[in-house]
């Protein structure tokens, strides 16, 4: 039987992803990680959907206005090509790419490189959003966050849409989401399908 050796003094990378509700604290621990790793003298690349104009057109900001420099990008390719040598390599919205960014994130690993994804891992119908799913799969580190319910204070793991709009990608604050446990979340459906005309 033949086996791969492995070959000493190579360097290993692997994925992370920091993954929940709406107002968990996603993009806040991504920046936490991503500046101890500047701290720690690494070369830190961070990059964001293009779309996500919500806070600022580059950097990624947290609810709470904590933030740290990035590029937009709108093709996960581009990736590839913007982070040469470097070390650590932040994505945040991941959920906004498409299905590419996961072989991106694995060919990123494989070279070497710490790769932390933040994103939804949920769509304000409850289903898997995007890539998510996926790239949870192949990831070495899960960290799941939570926010609190609005309505009754449990732990939130769903992000229930205050519109009416159908769309999957409708970007929004505290206008158009809040946090709700599964309870509330299901009960807030409940009751929109009976108002409905």
């Amino acid at each position: 039987m033949f086996l791969e050796p492995h070959y000493k003094g190579q360097r290993s990378g692997w994925i992370e992803v920091v993954c929940g509700c709406m107002f968990s604290g996603k993009t806040e621990e991504l920046i936490r990680r991503l500046r101890r790793a500047q701290i720690a003298n690494q070369k830190v690349e961070i990059f964001k959907p293009k779309i996500d104009t919500r806070y600022d057109d580059t950097e990624v900001v947290s609810h709470n206005a904590n933030s740290i420099h990035s590029t937009p990008v709108s093709d996960p390719q581009e990736i590839l090509d913007l982070c040469r040598d470097c070390n650590v390599v932040g994505i945040d919205e991941a959920q906004f790419f498409d299905k590419s960014i996961v072989d991106v994130c694995q060919e990123l690993a494989l070279n070497g490189i710490r790769v932390i994804v933040a994103g939804l891992d949920m769509d304000f119908q409850g289903k898997p959003f995007g890539p998510m799913p996926d790239i949870l799969a192949v990831a070495e580190y899960l960290t799941k966050v939570h926010a609190i319910c609005q309505h009754c204070g449990n732990l939130a793991t769903h992000s229930y849409r205050l519109t009416t709009e159908g769309d999957q990608v409708l970007l929004g604050e505290k206008d158009s989401y809040e946090p709700r446990c599964r309870k509330c979340y299901s009960m807030g459906n409940i009751l929109r399908l009976q108002t409905l005309p």
